[in-house]
C-alpha cells in the first residue's frame, strides 16, 4: 500500500515563527515525529483520542463504548484507509460489517489530503488544497439554436420577465429548462446584463431549484465587468435565503471586491468565510494576500502566508508577485530577498510577471545593480522581456544615472528588436534626459515621429526639451517647443518650466516671458514648480527687467511677489518677513519649499536688496527645517554639506558656518584637525554643480580650503593649522 505523502516541511525561518496551534509545531511523541522526517508518512488520525469519538452514538442509539486494545492495534490499512462510507445507512450496515472482517482491496477515488492533524489538539485547517468539486453540466444534447433563441429574447425583452417567458416558450416546451442546460446557457451568455436577466428569470420559475452553482456562475459573469454591488447583493441573498456559500462563492465575491478596490469589503467577506466554517482555497488565499498587501498590512500578509505554508500550501507565481510588490512599495530589500529565496525553496520558477514585479520592487528599493543581475538572469533563462520589463529597467538606470548601462540596454533593444510601446518610448526619452544621452534621444524621437501608432505627445516633447535645456541649447529647445505647438500638441507645466529656466540662465528674459504667455494661452495651470522657475529667472534679471517677470509671477502666486517686494524694502522688519514667509510655506508643496527659499536668497543677493536679507532668509530656512543635515561633527572632522543649496544660499551658509567656527575658537572650544565642505560633483552629464562657483567664492575670501580631488570629488578641505589663523585674521579685520 502506498503511503500518503506527508506535507512539505516549512523552512527554518517559518518554523520559528509558527504558533503552538500550527500543525507543524514540533511534538514530543516519537511516533508523531516519524511523520516529520525525510520519509513520507500516512495521515495520522486517532478516533479514540478525539473528543467527538467519545460521544459518538452507535446505530442503536446507545453511546459507543471505548475501543478495545486490539481494535486500537489494528493495522493502519484496516483502520484508517477504507472506501466505505464513514456513516453507513441502515441497509448497508451488514455489508459494511462483512467488509471489516474480510476487507476488499483499497481503491482510493482520489489522492488523500496530506495535511497532518495533531491528535491531541485537533484544529480546523486554514487552507483547502483542493477546490470544492463542481457539478459538471452534461454537454450532450445541447442545442445551439436554443442558446441563440434565449440570447435574442433577452436582447429584445430587456428586463420584462413575462415577455421573456412568452418568447422562450418554444425553446422550453416543458415549461422548466433542464438543470444542466440552464447552467450551460447561463455560463455562455454575454454581456453580463443578459446573464443576470436569465438568472432572474430562473429564480422566478416556480419549482426550479436554485442551487449554489447557479449563483456562482452568474456572479462570475458579473465579476468580469466588475459589478461588485450586484455580486455582494447576491451573496447576501444566498446567506439570507439559506443557500450554501461554498469556497468558490466566497472566492468570487472577494476577488470581485479586490478588482473594484473595495479592500475593506474583501477582508470582511474573508473573515466571514472563516466564521461560517468554509475553508479557503489557493485562489482565495492569493487574492486576500493581495488585498492585505495593497492596504499596506505587512504583518497580516506575512502571518497569512505562514499559515498557508504550514497548512501545506505551495504558493504560485501570483502569490510571490504580491509579496514582491508589497516589499518593493516599502523599499524593503530584505523582504525582496526573502521572496526570492522562498521561490527557490518552494521550487517555483519565476515567470515574466514575477520578474517584472521584482524589477519594479528593486527599483523602488534603490538597488540598480541587483536589478541588472536579475534582468541578465531572466534573459539567460530564455525569457524575452516585454515592454513592461524594459520600462522598469529604463526607469532604474535613469534614476541611478547609469549612462553606460543605459546605452547598453538601448543597443540590446535595437539589436534584438524587443517590443516597444508608447510608455516605453517616453520612459526611454526620460532616461536619456536623466543621463544626458542627446544623440540617442534624437534617434528615438525621430523613430517616434516616423511611427504610425507611437507619435510623440506632450511628455515626449517635454523630455526632449529637457535634454536641450539641460545641455544649454536654448535655440534647439525653443524650436522644439514651437514644433510642438504647430503639431497641435498642448504644452504641459514641465515643458514650459524647462524652457523658461533654460532661457533665464541664458539671460533671454523677454523670450522666457513670451513662453509663459503662450503657456497661459494654451491652458497651462501654473504650479509650484513653474512659480519657482519664475523666481529663479528674477534672480538672473537686470533691475529694469525684474518688474516684467514679477508681473507674470503675480498672476500665478501673488503672495510670492508680495514677499519679494517686502524683502526689497529696507523699512520692513524681520518679524513681518517671518510671518509672510511662514504663510508662503504653508501654502506650498513640501518638495518646493526649499527651492523657494534658495531662489529668494539668490534674488536678495543679485538684486542688491538690503544686506541682512539673505542671512534672515537662511535663518528662517533653518528654523522651518528646510536645510537638514547641513552640519556634521565627529572627533576628528567638522563638515558642511552644501549639496541641496543654490549658489547664493551656499555662500550664505558658508559665511554663517565660518562665523560659528570663529565663535567656537573665541570660546575656547576644542577644534578638530580637519574641516571639510561638500558641494557635490554632480552625476548628470550637464550638471553645473556648485564646485566651480564655490571655488571662486573661496578665492575671493582667501579662505584656506583646497580641492580634495584624489579622494572625494566636490569636496574642499582645510587643516586646523591653516584655518585658525584665517579665522583670527577675520576677527581682527571685523574689529577694526
Amino acid at each position: 500500500m502506498a503511503a500518503v505523502p506527508a506535507t512539505a516541511s516549512p523552512s527554518p525561518r517559518s518554523l520559528l515563527q509558527l504558533p503552538r496551534s500550527s500543525p507543524f509545531f514540533p511534538m514530543t511523541n516519537p511516533f508523531i515525529f516519524a511523520g516529520l522526517g525525510g520519509k513520507p508518512s500516512p495521515r495520522l488520525s486517532f478516533p479514540s483520542c478525539s473528543p467527538a469519538a467519545a460521544t459518538k452514538s452507535s446505530p442503536s442509539g446507545s453511546p459507543a463504548s471505548a475501543p478495545t486494545l486490539s481494535e486500537q492495534l489494528k493495522p493502519i490499512s484496516l483502520t484508517f484507509l477504507t472506501d466505505q462510507p464513514e456513516h453507513p445507512e441502515e441497509g448497508e450496515e451488514q455489508e459494511t460489517a462483512a467488509a471489516q472482517v474480510d476487507p476488499p482491496p483499497v481503491r482510493l477515488s482520489r489522492k488523500p489530503k496530506s495535511t497532518w492533524v495533531n491528535p491531541s489538539r485537533p484544529r480546523p485547517r486554514v487552507l483547502s488544497l483542493q477546490r470544492h468539486p463542481r457539478s459538471a453540466a452534461a454537454a450532450a444534447g445541447t442545442d445551439g439554436k436554443r442558446m441563440a433563441l434565449v440570447s435574442q429574447a433577452l436582447r429584445e425583452c430587456g428586463g420584462d420577465l413575462a415577455a421573456f417567458s412568452a418568447a422562450v416558450r418554444e425553446a422550453f416546451p416543458e415549461g422548466l429548462p433542464a438543470r444542466d442546460e440552464a447552467l450551460l446557457i447561463l455560463g455562455g451568455l454575454r454581456p453580463w446584463e443578459k446573464a443576470y436577466r436569465f438568472f432572474n428569470w430562473l429564480r422566478s420559475l416556480e419549482g426550479f431549484a436554485m442551487e449554489t452553482i447557479f449563483y456562482n456562475v452568474v456572479m462570475k459573469s458579473l465579476r468580469l465587468e466588475r459589478q461588485y454591488e450586484l455580486v455582494d447583493s447576491l451573496a447576501q441573498e444566498m446567506a439570507d435565503g439559506g443557500v450554501e456559500l461554498d469556497n468558490i462563492t466566497y472566492s468570487t465575491v472577494i476577488t470581485c471586491a479586490k478588482r473594484r478596490r473595495q479592500f475593506d469589503r474583501a477582508i470582511e467577506w474573508f473573515e466571514r468565510m472563516y466564521k461560517t466554517g468554509v475553508t479557503p482555497d489557493e485562489v482565495t488565499y492569493s487574492a486576500v494576500l493581495d488585498v492585505y498587501a495593497r492596504l499596506g498590512k505587512v504583518e497580516e500578509v506575512i502571518s497569512l502566508y505562514e499559515r498557508g505554508r504550514a497548512g501545506g500550501w505551495k504558493p504560485d507565481a501570483v502569490a510571490f508577485s504580491v509579496l514582491a510588490r508589497m516589499f518593493g512599495e516599502a523599499g524593503d530589500y530584505d523582504g525582496i530577498r526573502y521572496v526570492m529565496e522562498e521561490m527557490k525553496g518552494v521550487g517555483v520558477e519565476p515567470n515574466l510577471v514575477v520578474y517584472n514585479t521584482l524589477l519594479e520592487a528593486l527599483g523602488k528599493a534603490g538597488k540598480p545593480g541587483l536589478a541588472r543581475s536579475l534582468f541578465d538572469e531572466m534573459t539567460a533563462a530564455g525569457l524575452a522581456p516585454n515592454e513592461k520589463t524594459l520600462t522598469a529597467l529604463a526607469k532604474i538606470y535613469g534614476k541611478a544615472r547609469w549612462s553606460k548601462d543605459a546605452l547598453e540596454l538601448w543597443t540590446r533593444m535595437r539589436a534584438n528588436r524587443w517590443p516597444m510601446d508608447f510608455i516605453l518610448y517616453n520612459t526611454l526619452l526620460s532616461m536619456c534626459a536623466d543621463v544626458g544621452l542627446e544623440e540617442e534621444a534624437e534617434k528615438l524621437f525621430a523613430d517616434m515621429k516616423a511611427s504610425d501608432r507611437c507619435r510623440p505627445d506632450s511628455f515626449s516633447y517635454t523630455a526632449m526639451i529637457n535634454i536641450y535645456a539641460s545641455g544649454g541649447r536654448p535655440d534647439n529647445a525653443g524650436e522644439l517647443f514651437q514644433e510642438m505647438l504647430t503639431a497641435g500638441v498642448k504644452p504641459n507645466v514641465m515643458s514650459c518650466t524647462c524652457l523658461i529656466q533654460c532661457l533665464g540662465r541664458a539671460r533671454r528674459i523677454e523670450d522666457a516671458v513670451e513662453v509663459f504667455d503662450v503657456a497661459m494661452a494654451n491652458g497651462v495651470v501654473p504650479d509650484d514648480r513653474l512659480c519657482g522657475c519664475l523666481l529663479s529667472v528674477v534672480a538672473f534679471c537686470r533691475p529694469e527687467q525684474a518688474p516684467t517677470v514679477l508681473a507674470r509671477l503675480e498672476t500665478a502666486n501673488a503672495g510670492l511677489v508680495r514677499l519679494v517686494r517686502m524683502l526689497g524694502d529696507d523699512a520692513v522688519g524681520f518679524e513681518a518677513v517671518k510671518a509672510e514667509f511662514r504663510g508662503i510655506l504653508n501654502g506650498t508643496a513640501v518638495d518646493a519649499r526649499r527651492p523657494f527659499c534658495n531662489c529668494l536668497i539668490d534674488i536678495c543677493r543679485n538684486q542688491s536688496f538690503p544686506y541682512r536679507r539673505p542671512r534672515e532668509l537662511f535663518s528662517l530656512g533653518n528654523l522651518y527645517g528646510l536645510y537638514p543635515g547641513l552640519h556634521g561633527k565627529s572627533a576628528g572632522e567638522w563638515s558642511l554639506n552644501l549639496r541641496s543649496l543654490s549658489v547664493g544660499a551656499a555662500h550664505v551658509a558658508f559665511d554663517d558656518w565660518t562665523e560659528t567656527l570663529g565663535r567656537s575658537l573665541r570660546e575656547g572650544e576644542a577644534l578638530p584637525q580637519l574641516f571639510t565642505v561638500h558641494t557635490g560633483a554632480g552625476t548628470h552629464k550637464f550638471s553645473q554643480g556648485l564646485a566651480a562657483a564655490f571655488a571662486a567664492h573661496l578665492e575671493t575670501l582667501a579662505a584656506p580650503f583646497r580641492r580634495d580631488e584624489d579622494d572625494r570629488r566636490g569636496c574642499f578641505v582645510a587643516s586646523k593649522e591653516d584655518l585658525v589663523p584665517w579665522l583670527l585674521a577675520g576677527d581682527a579685520s571685523a574689529a577694526a
